[in-house]
């Protein structure tokens, strides 16, 4: 997890743009979003977008246009242009139609996203700056965490992503949403699939660590994050060693079982459990 926080923390200063089959490691990201001009010929256009278009030898079309909130933006000669909800391909085929309807013969025009203001995307749990974003173009799920200021130290191996279907509902129906589990472990130790691209409305949530509790005659006692496969002797690490006095023929081991909490020895070859205390006594002499 700290080699996740470190690449978290590279990819907020880099500035450079994403590649999305690269996967969350690369990733773009700014305080303002993407600089430039990204096209991203399957995304719905929606008010507060700023888009570039360019009608090829014709510089009086060009320019840079800002969608209404009804979804409409005024457009040289022809007026006002629905575009809310068109992908850009579908925007550039309506300009080209209407263009050619007496204005042009044969225009050609290419239609790209300037600014993406109109979709956004929910960070929250063990980031650092929970909240809210825009979704910028073909985001993916590191760019967001990065955004978020990156994990926190307390964030564990799992990332949510609460998505809401897409499909048409019917009147009536409970669509359930759809979650989609990520291991940030397999992420880290570079699962470049799990680079998911997010769409707007996602909620991406990252869940705190599961702990274990240390506690008796070690170093420093208190809560860690309970790794899968972790040993006894290895919590006893995290937390700073045995003291002195501490005795380590007789760990014991508080675990709940169905509801119960129960007392078990322990070796320091065991293998711990979430929620676990491990308590280390004093040498009898």
């Amino acid at each position: 997890m700290k080699r996740l926080l470190i690449g978290l923390a590279l990819l907020a200063a880099a500035g450079l743009p994403p590649s999305p089959r690269v996967g969350r490691l690369t990733s773009v990201f700014g305080a303002g979003g993407y600089g430039g001009v990204h096209a991203q010929t399957d995304y719905s256009v929606g008010p507060q977008d700023v888009l570039t278009i360019t009608v090829f030898g014709e510089p009086e079309f060009s320019g840079k246009y800002t969608i209404e909130q009804d979804g409409t933006f005024t457009f040289p000669q022809i007026g006002r242009v629905k575009a809310g909800g068109l992908t850009l391909r579908a925007l550039e085929q309506e300009l080209k139609k209407q263009l050619a309807d007496g204005f042009l013969r044969n225009p050609q025009v290419a239609v790209a996203i300037e600014n993406y203001r109109s979709q956004r995307i929910l960070v929250l749990g063990e980031v650092r700056s929970p909240g809210e974003y825009q979704l910028n173009g073909e985001m993916t799920l590191l760019a967001a965490l990065a955004r978020a200021g990156s994990t926190t130290a307390a964030a564990g191996h799992e990332a949510l992503i609460v998505r809401t279907p897409r499909r048409p509902q019917k009147s009536g129906e409970d669509v359930e949403p759809e979650i989609l589990r990520i291991d940030l472990a397999e992420l880290q130790a570079g699962n470049m699939s799990l680079n998911l691209q997010l769409v707007d409305g996602d909620t991406v949530n990252v869940l705190k660590a599961q702990s274990v509790f240390v506690s008796g005659e070690v170093k420093t006692a208190g809560a860690y994050a309970a790794e899968p496969g972790m040993t006894v002797l290895q919590a006893l690490t995290l937390a700073g060693g045995l003291t002195d006095r501490g005795s380590d023929g007789r760990i014991k081991i508080l675990r709940v079982v169905e509801g119960k909490q129960k007392e078990l020895k322990a070796k320091l070859t065991d293998v711990v459990q979430p929620g676990d205390t491990i308590i280390v006594p004093s040498r009898f002499f």
